[in-house]
């Protein structure tokens, strides 16, 4: 028996752009389609979600009740991202730019228990192999949901998974977190760690500490799921490299990055984000690796005169690359064969 569609349109909808959304990080069951949509399934849902300009279109199967209760919820619609960035702004003009770079973030409410397992996962991990691995154990433990005559799996449960073996896992290519899925599992079917009771917990700092408590989850995971799933904790701050060197080369300043510490990063954080440090943690994490993706040349701004560099490191390329990103600032990187080039934006041109 073919499952209803149903569909649901959202007008006017500000705060919200699909690959800001999907592909800063948070989430791992989203793909994008050719025609610029994204398709995605959580809990008991599949959606497919359409965008022009502030006008975005919900289409697909919702077995657990109406498409547009689950959007408001997962898409976290009530909440007024607008102020939250306005906010934010004021702190300073490297929130700003940041701001004005993924201004179409929203976090998601996600249930807990994936969270849980897919920042497992994450651990020394990229994303396209987290994904992987995501669906690999969907589609052999979760069940099938068809839409549009595609198949579709659900995250399994943890009473889907308690007769899974190490070995089973192995298979599926979790490397050394398979035995942390195993014992994570087990904790959560025990009550070792009530998923219940942490989601009425609203002490942040004894949810945390009960997270590490799980096999695989360390200080940046506990965060990542404190901040991504449906707890919500906005104040949390994850940092994971890219973070740290974001940190680093807008605030802190140290030469060696390394050098810099998690709890002094922590601290500056909490100082000048406070209870919205998550987020800006979001603007900012999300920034930092699109600079990166452009290539492996060094980024530099000068925090005194706004300016900003692109250079490459080797110089070793024989063609000649013109870039353009979406950024507060364009960027432009030119490599040439055997030699360096340096731009420079200032003043409102290019000065070389």
């Amino acid at each position: 028996m073919q499952e209803q569609i149903q569909k649901y349109e959202l007008k006017n909808q500000k705060s919200f752009k699909l690959k800001d959304i999907f592909e800063c990080g948070q989430c791992f069951r989203w793909n994008q389609e050719p025609d610029g949509s994204y398709t995605g399934i959580w809990k008991n849902n599949v959606v497919n979600v359409k965008q022009n300009k502030e006008n975005i279109t919900f289409e697909g199967i919702c077995q657990n009740g109406k498409i547009e209760e689950e959007v408001i919820k997962y898409f976290d619609l009530y909440r007024d991202y607008e102020k939250i960035k306005e906010k934010l702004a004021q702190i300073d003009e490297n929130m700003k730019l940041s701001i004005e770079y993924g201004e179409g973030i929203r976090i998601l409410n996600q249930e807990l228990w994936e969270t849980i397992i897919s920042f497992i996962i994450s651990a020394n991990n990229n994303i396209p192999r987290i994904k992987g691995i995501i669906e690999r154990i969907s589609k052999k433990y979760g069940k099938e949901i068809k839409f549009k005559n595609k198949s579709y799996y659900t995250f399994p449960t943890p009473e889907e998974l308690k007769d899974v073996k190490v070995e089973e896992y192995r298979k599926l290519g979790l490397g050394f977190r398979d035995i942390r899925l195993y014992e994570t599992t087990k904790m959560i079917l025990e009550k070792k760690v009530d998923i219940q009771e942490l989601e009425q917990n609203s002490n942040t700092q004894e949810v945390r500490e009960k997270l590490l408590t799980l096999s695989g989850v360390g200080p940046k995971v506990a965060d990542c799921i404190l901040l991504f799933s449906t707890l919500k904790r906005f104040e949390v701050f994850p940092i994971d490299v890219w973070v740290r060197r974001v940190m680093n080369d807008l605030y802190i300043k140290e030469s060696d990055e390394n050098k810099v510490s998690k709890k002094k990063i922590e601290s500056l954080a909490h100082q000048k984000f406070g209870n919205l440090a998550g987020i800006a943690q979001q603007y900012l994490f999300y920034w930092r690796r699109e600079i990166r993706m452009i290539g492996t040349g060094n980024f530099v701004r000068n925090r005194m005169d706004n300016s900003v560099q692109i250079g490459e490191r080797n110089g070793v390329s024989s063609t000649f690359i013109r870039i353009r990103m979406k950024w507060p600032v364009p960027i432009i990187r030119e490599r040439k064969k055997n030699g360096i080039k340096n731009n420079i934006w200032k003043s409102g041109q290019w000065k070389k």
